[in-house]
């Protein structure tokens, strides 16, 4: 893929390579590191089953709503037309994208912080370290060896961020990994850059699927300046506009402006601080960054979101709900390990919570409240 990549961002060739080697494919007919990560990620069981898992909206409340599967799309499409325009690997950007929530639980931050919580004696649950722990061990594809054998900067984007505790738990499985953390090493830009894309996604859509569920109001979004200022911008062009055009091209507008303004910012931290491989970004502060007027709009819209629509009372009724159906499913896995699918089964009593955290983390929401029905009765 030689398309003018900057100095400072991932070479094909400069890659740290596989924890099993295998041999590259030829590079003038073949895919290079990080295409073979992303086609290994598309193809992946982990990976389909994040179209039944949870964003906001649980999977059962409508068709039209996010999950993690068409977020992380939404989030490797806007990764790559970034990375475009800062001479980034679009390749590594999108293959960290699509595989940076394989590690979520069923009904989304709540299923999380409930079985973080029923983990909470046993080094807790973090969704970085799962989706990690998904694509180095749980997924079974190959002859040789577990998960799918990523490239080290496509594990390194996945996991964004481990606690201290973990780090040292998980020492040896980590190696490189943990050494940067340890060093407080910064990740390459494109990992930076998929964190961010990230964000941007979730911020916007999520505002879409407020909007269409009725529990956020336009008028009420105008506390927001990030979008009152482009829903001012967009009526002074289209005065008539209204109602699901009107919502579609503010966020659009939104989009554009965070997009722009982190391409032009992060060209500037790159100017100043002229890091020329990828040794100099690591050595450097963070280089992918909006500018500090647009950090803090997006600071007070994800404030507002929070208090607004993530905590609205409808979205915590289902979420308490179903909180309460993944305490149910691990107390009733840890009273029966046998009955859990033997490619989760561990002799060793130790390991016997994680096995079962992992388990349900790789649960669906729909085949989550089915076993929570059937184990009930």
């Amino acid at each position: 893929m030689n398309r003018e990549l900057a100095a400072y961002s991932v070479h094909p060739e400069s890659s740290l390579g596989r924890v099993y080697p295998e041999p590259q494919e030829p590079s003038q007919s073949g895919r290079n590191p990080f295409q073979r990560d992303r086609d290994r990620i598309l193809h992946c069981a982990a990976f389909r089953r994040l179209e039944y898992k949870t964003q906001v909206f649980l999977n059962h409340e409508g068709d039209d709503f996010r999950t993690r599967l068409t977020h992380s799309l939404e989030v490797a499409q806007i990764g790559r037309a970034i990375a475009r325009r800062l001479q980034l690997n679009e390749d590594l950007v999108e293959a960290i994208a699509l595989a940076h929530d394989l590690g979520h639980t069923p009904f989304g931050h709540a299923g999380q912080d409930a079985l973080n919580d029923c983990m909470k004696d046993f080094d807790g649950f973090e969704h970085n370290l799962q989706s990690l722990w998904v694509v180095d061990e749980l997924e079974e594809r190959y002859p040789t060896f577990n998960g799918l054998n990523l490239s080290f900067e496509t594990r390194e984007g996945i996991l964004k961020h481990i606690s201290r505790k973990n780090i040292r738990i998980h020492q040896d499985w980590l190696g490189l990994l943990a050494q940067r953390f340890e060093n407080q090493l910064q990740p390459s830009l494109e990992a930076q850059l998929a964190n961010i894309a990230d964000e941007v996604a979730y911020s916007n859509h999520d505002i879409d699927d407020g909007l269409r569920s009725g529990l956020l109001e336009m008028d009420a979004l105008n506390a927001s300046e990030l979008w009152s200022s482009r829903r001012q911008f967009v009526l002074q062009m289209y005065p008539n506009l209204e109602g699901r055009r009107l919502r579609h091209e503010v966020i659009r507008h939104m989009i554009h402006l965070l997009v722009d303004d982190l391409v032009n910012h992060s060209k500037q931290l790159i100017l100043e601080y002229e890091p020329q491989s990828i040794i100099d970004v690591r050595n450097s502060p963070l280089l992918i960054a909006f500018s500090e007027p647009i950090r803090e709009q997006v600071l007070e819209l994800k404030s507002f979101l929070f208090n607004n629509l993530y905590r609205h009372q409808r979205v915590l009724k289902e979420t308490q709900e179903a909180a309460a159906q993944i305490e149910f499913l691990f107390g009733y896995f840890l009273k029966r390990p046998h009955e859990i699918p033997a490619h989760f089964r561990q002799q060793d009593s130790q390991n016997l919570h994680r096995r079962i955290a992992h388990y349900i983390a790789g649960m669906t929401d729909r085949f989550a409240r089915s076993e929570f029905i059937r184990l009930q009765n």
